[in-house]
């Protein structure tokens, strides 16, 4: 049959040459040496050489079995440890695991017994390594290879040590009477491969990019699953992409899915580069794929199965590997639809995913809704809104008033009747810190619920507007920001407490909006005076903002002063470019769902009323100046 390839699981005719050959192969020696060792008969050198192949035998059946390693093994291999110094007429119940070894191979010479120990070093090695002690398992194979003076060492300058101790590692001869469930040498290829994946994974944590790359690509062709070798390829294409090579991460991806096409992590990192790329119809065209394949619910591949009791996948568990090979729910990869499409401005396609998000929820498929930190997915009157806002951009601005009525009803006994934010909240003695971060907590929650109330009224005042009801858009407008003065700041913004920054900030915004929306309204209906009322505050509230300062010339010109309009027109051409949806000085940008009513507050005709303004100043220029 061959041996296995590396880089791959050995074939399904391998594993029951492996394994069943063993298993059918125990006899009565074996069972009473199994005996011997739980009744606690004393050990004697000529059945050792077997005890120990028995208790090899067994701790591979039971990691194979648990899927993971537990301390019963460590303890196992403790045990036999001390089984072998019993033997030897020596003693070590007091030391450690690590001492026990430096013990018992320095001091046990008896050649029958060097086979034995080395494969329980190996079971040694798997179990040090789940639990990422690199430094003792490398320490255990300086013993094993007899290269505990460093003159020895067989590492080059720049190689990596433990690997290089693995490979020259030699096998000592298997005794052919003694079968095993599992061959040292393909335990050794495991270890190989799992200690360059592993401190792959490690290296990219701590962000050594070259250095993770390189033992990571040792780790690819190495002895592995298919289902290894697709999780190694995805890891290599995340680490490409924090090199900044979003090409070669592709590639890694790619390849990751042509191993195995149901390593679906690989494909949800695929759409990620895209949106790196801003290659938006490709990212769409990945994440279409990802749902599709995550809604068929495909049982688990041949190449997932199985081939040994210890596997690669046995001792590599760590939480960065989790993190980038975490499964995204259908829910979540539905939401990243809709979310992309509202972005790239696909409002039709857009409206279709979010009603479809919805509908989850709606049929109280909330499981299917991760509640975890690593979720893509917002608080759920945030994803009402980003619906609401992409119904409004495609037309259908009846059915996002409905939508916005909603969040309306879900927050309005969630926010207290005055909300005070005080700039010295923080500045409490140590002992009541925990009252101290409840409280902020407790602001921080009900000012996000009064953003998204009042962005709803905000959302169904530009509906209303946009349906050319002025006087309901202005009703709207004004329960925005009759809300709002249910904040009472003590300090200013920027004087208050940081953790509710982005929340007043984002408030802030929205009072912004609303005072622009309701007086654009005033100035359909003529009401000149209230619009030019309505744009002042707003100036206030940010001044130089570009749609405001618009709005108020227009307000002054219609009320025919000119002059005035004119010398806040110049005034704030000279002035600095206002925002472009970002918070001036600190990059901060907005919610989505405030988007659209950013666009919407744009002042329409800007370059009319600068050839107004341009005229008015040229007939009004005194031509003896």
């Amino acid at each position: 049959e061959g041996a296995p390839r590396r880089g791959l699981a050995p074939s399904p005719g391998q594993r029951v040459r492996v394994s069943l050959a063993g298993s059918v192969a125990l006899g009565p020696a074996q069972f009473l040496v199994g005996l011997a060792v739980i009744t606690g008969l004393p050990a004697a050198l000529p059945t050792l050489p077997l005890e120990l192949t028995v208790l090899y035998n067994s701790l591979l059946f039971t990691m194979g079995a648990s899927d993971s390693a537990t301390e019963g093994e460590a303890e196992g291999i403790h045990q036999g440890l001390l089984r072998v110094l019993e033997a030897c007429g020596a003693c070590g119940q007091d030391l450690s695991t690590e001492e026990l070894w430096q013990k018992v191979l320095r001091e046990v010479t008896l050649e029958e017994l060097q086979a034995p120990l080395h494969r329980l070093g190996a079971l040694q090695a798997a179990w040090w390594l789940s639990a990422s002690r690199l430094g003792s398992t490398a320490s255990l194979f300086r013993l094993l290879s007899n290269a505990e003076d460093p003159g020895r060492s067989h590492c080059s300058e720049g190689e990596n040590e433990l690997l290089s101790l693995l490979k020259s590692w030699q096998v000592p001869t298997e005794q052919a009477s003694l079968p095993l469930l599992q061959s040292t040498e393909d335990l050794k290829e495991i270890l190989c491969t799992t200690a360059a994946f592993l401190q792959g994974l490690q290296e990219l944590e701590a962000g050594n990019f070259p250095t993770a790359l390189s033992l990571l690509q040792e780790a690819a062709g190495g002895f592995c699953s298919k289902r290894v070798l697709a999780q190694i390829y995805t890891c290599l294409g995340c680490c490409a992409q924090r090199m900044g090579k979003p090409q070669t991460a592709l590639q890694h991806l790619k390849r990751a899915l042509q191993v195995d096409f149901q390593c679906l992590p690989a494909l949800s990192h695929v759409a990620a580069v895209y949106h790196e790329l801003e290659e938006t119809d490709a990212e769409l065209q990945a994440l279409a794929l990802l749902y599709e394949a995550l809604e068929e619910k495909c049982p688990a591949a041949a190449s997932s199965s199985p081939y040994f009791l210890v596997q690669t996948e046995l001792p590599v568990r760590t939480p960065i590997l989790a993190s980038l090979l975490r499964h995204r729910q259908p829910s979540e990869v539905k939401y990243l639809l809709a979310q992309r499409c509202l972005q790239d401005g696909r409002e039709a396609d857009a409206v279709e995913h979010y009603l479809d998000f919805l509908a989850l929820l709606q049929e109280g498929l909330q499981q299917q809704v991760p509640l975890d930190c690593s979720s893509a997915l917002p608080r759920i009157p945030e994803v009402f809104l980003e619906a609401a806002s992409a119904l409004e951009q495609a037309g259908r601005h009846q059915d996002a008033i409905t939508m916005c009525e909603e969040v309306i009803s879900r927050t309005t006994d969630l926010i207290p009747r005055m909300l005070r934010v005080e700039e010295r909240l923080e500045e409490c003695p140590s002992p009541g810190a925990g009252l101290v971060g409840g409280l902020l907590s407790q602001k921080k929650e009900s000012l996000c619920c009064l953003a998204w109330r009042t962005a709803a009224y905000l959302h169904q005042g530009w509906a209303w507007a946009n349906l050319g009801e002025s006087k309901e858009a202005i009703t709207q407008f004004s329960r925005c920001l009759g809300d709002l003065l249910r904040v009472q700041l003590y300090g200013s913004v920027v004087e208050v407490t940081e953790n509710l920054l982005p929340e007043l900030e984002v408030l802030q915004k929205i009072r912004l909006l609303s005072l622009i929306g309701r007086g654009a309204q005033f100035l359909e209906l003529e009401r000149h005076k209230e619009a030019l009322l309505d744009f002042q505050h707003g100036l206030q509230i940010l001044p130089g903002d570009p749609a405001a300062a618009s709005y108020l010339v227009q307000a002054l010109w219609k009320l025919n002063r000119k002059q005035e309009a004119a010398a806040h027109w110049q005034k704030f051409s000279q002035g600095p470019p206002g925002e472009d949806g970002q918070q001036e000085g600190q990059g901060r940008a907005f919610p989505l769902y405030l988007v659209s009513c950013l666009k919407q507050a744009m002042f329409p005709d800007r370059h009319s009323l600068a050839r107004n303004i341009q005229d008015y100043l040229r007939t009004t220029k005194d031509p003896l100046s």
